[in-house]
């Protein structure tokens, strides 16, 4: 079996997946975490490994991957057992089709959430900022830590996230799972996520979604689940986002009010 290596950041959600893919592997890896609070992300010699300046890298046998969505898939082909996949066609097009909605999509959103409920009460964000490659990623950071939860970043991050979780409940209160009626690696990829909101204090946004209550409790209390993401996690970022999330909830509650009002955005059937 090949040595693995992953540089990692604590609270990544990215991270947070392929933590879990290798906790349900059963795989050893030596642990290189980066704090991408100081930006060590964007150091010289990390960029070696990874040009992009983002977590996480897996390093196997001294060869680096990049791309967590990459990595995973990796993981689940190198080691077959168990199989984080379904084993019919139409399940593995599915999973693979919520695996691109997240990256293209989500994640970026999740960015916004986060930054404009918790982190732009960090100290020290405008250096972070600064430190930032990707411009892009800048401008909504800038925006977010600015504006917070009344940017229009935050709004159509919103709107994105409870169309998302109205798509998944209806799936979901049918199969069980995402893709395939089977635990695979969209769920892996997705409970980091649903986890991320709840730190959030972003619980209301599941309410009256059933399925997707009882799929978040079922894979959330998963051991490979609980220590990839409850081990790592550091108190005072867990403070940091349940504290701020408690002050912005009403807020958010009324702008998610407005929204659906509008037609922006539909619960799920």
């Amino acid at each position: 079996m090949p040595v693995f290596e992953l540089y990692h950041g604590e609270i990544s959600t990215c991270s947070q997946k392929v933590r879990i893919t290798l906790a349900e592997k059963g795989q050893a890896w030596t642990s290189h975490h980066l704090d991408l609070r100081k930006a060590e992300q964007h150091r010289p010699e990390y960029l070696k490994l990874n040009a992009n300046g983002v977590v996480p890298t897996l390093m196997v046998d001294g060869v680096p991957i990049i791309e967590s969505s990459v990595i995973i898939q990796y993981l689940d082909e190198l080691i077959p057992e168990p199989p984080l996949r379904p084993s019919d066609p139409l399940g593995l097009a599915n999973m693979r089709l919520w695996m691109k909605r997240l990256d293209e999509e989500i994640h970026p959103l999740t960015g916004v959430l986060s930054s404009s409920i918790a982190f732009r009460f960090e100290d020290g964000h405008e250096e972070q900022i600064k430190t930032m490659i990707n411009p892009a990623k800048r401008a909504r950071k800038m925006e977010s830590f600015l504006k917070g939860v009344e940017s229009d970043l935050f709004r159509k991050a919103l709107a994105g996230y409870d169309k998302l979780l109205g798509d998944m409940e209806k799936v979901i209160a049918a199969d069980g799972y995402l893709a395939g009626g089977v635990y695979s690696l969209a769920d892996i990829s997705y409970i980091a996520y649903a986890a991320r909101l709840h730190h959030l204090g972003l619980q209301g946004l599941f309410e009256d979604r059933p399925g997707l209550t009882k799929w978040y409790a079922t894979i959330a209390a998963r051991p490979a689940v609980k220590a990839a993401i409850d081990d790592f996690a550091p108190d005072h970022s867990l403070e940091l986002m349940s504290s701020h999330g408690a002050d912005s909830w009403p807020r958010i509650k009324a702008i998610l009010g407005e929204l659906r009002s509008e037609g922006s955005v539909a619960m799920a059937s």
